[in-house]
């Protein structure tokens, strides 16, 4: 099953793990986004085209949710 994107590659995790200090800070928050933005992607994909109300409804809470962290995400990596 394709999971979509945002999903994170070994050389992804490789470099994050040999990462130091603000460079690891701003290396996790960038990878974060990513990640969230994955999320919402598939969400957006069961919220148009769902069938199942509840699927549906958790689609919505998703990507509400993920939005608002990217959003901290984003601000925290302005700060770094």
């Amino acid at each position: 099953m394709d999971h979509g994107g945002g999903m994170m590659s070994e050389d992804d995790m490789q470099s994050l793990k040999q990462a130091t200090g603000t460079d690891a800070a701003r290396l996790f928050l960038q990878q974060m986004i990513e990640h969230h933005r994955g999320a919402i992607d598939m969400a957006l994909e069961e919220a148009t085209n769902g069938q199942n109300s509840d699927a549906v409804a958790l689609a919505n809470t998703i990507i509400e949710a993920q939005t608002s962290e990217i959003a901290t995400m984003e601000e925290l990596l302005a700060t770094l």
